[in-house]
């Protein structure tokens, strides 16, 4: 389920979306809105910001409540203002997790936060405790259905990709982060179905996990992934088979 090898991550993701569409949407309005407040409402100067239109559109957010959220964040229109914040921390079995969160009461979503780590035998740790334990990568996923591999595999190289999976219903392409805006739009233009255009932290190593021992670690992902507050969340395990266990 939420296995956090590239493919099992991104699985994970995309039921998640599909299923709480509606806070899909408030975590893009909430970056959208951060983006333009640090950068600016002009996406060809604002790197952040073009990447999360780029995102946006690839769940099908409405062009004006784009517009509109890039505007209050820029200060044209009234909004809230949030705050960004990293967490940082160890789940059950030492797994280490991290989280990007935006709010506006620091206080309260800390206090969530920890309790929720505690209570599925956790803990929040210091920042900089498991951050160097990821790396920043541009994850694009695109539907296999109707699509011509071989095609796309040149045109995402010819765009800047730097690697290229596939499973069964999607295909996942990687780039540096300063690229993954551009080259969804790349494969857009060119008639691909993009479907996810994101920053992602992909662990260097990873934790396995036995299947039949992951009962609080996959409950403490699902509620940190429902948390309102929390715009992204990685870790490192992966779970094997249950003939795998001690």
């Amino acid at each position: 389920m939420a296995g956090h090898s590239k493919w099992a991550n991104i699985k994970h993701k995309k039921a998640a979306q599909d299923s709480k569409r509606g806070k899909v949407f408030t975590k893009i309005i909430k970056e959208l809105m951060v983006a333009s407040k640090t950068g600016g409402s002009d996406p060809e100067a604002n790197p952040r910001l073009r990447q999360a239109i780029s995102t946006a559109k690839a769940a099908n957010m409405p062009s004006d409540t784009i517009s509109r959220n890039v505007q209050k964040g820029a200060g044209e229109l009234e909004g809230v203002d949030y705050e960004e914040l990293s967490y940082e921390g160890f789940g059950p079995d030492g797994v280490a997790i991290i989280m990007d969160v935006m709010t506006d009461n620091k206080n309260r979503t800390v206090a969530e936060i920890r309790h929720l780590m505690t209570k599925f035998g956790g803990n929040l740790g210091e920042n900089g405790s498991v951050a160097w334990m990821f790396k920043k990568l541009g994850q694009v996923i695109i539907k296999t259905e109707s699509t011509n591999e071989e095609k796309l595999f040149n045109d995402a190289l010819e765009a800047g990709a730097d690697d290229f999976n596939k499973d069964a219903s999607f295909f996942l392409i990687t780039s540096n982060p300063s690229l993954t805006a551009e080259l969804a739009e790349d494969l857009v233009k060119k008639g691909y179905n993009v479907i996810s255009s994101k920053i992602e932290m992909v662990p260097k190593n990873i934790v396995e996990i036995s299947e039949t021992e992951s009962s609080k670690l996959l409950s403490l992902m699902d509620k940190l992934e429902e948390h309102d507050d929390v715009q992204n969340i990685a870790s490192n395990f992966q779970l094997t088979s249950s003939s795998s266990a001690s």
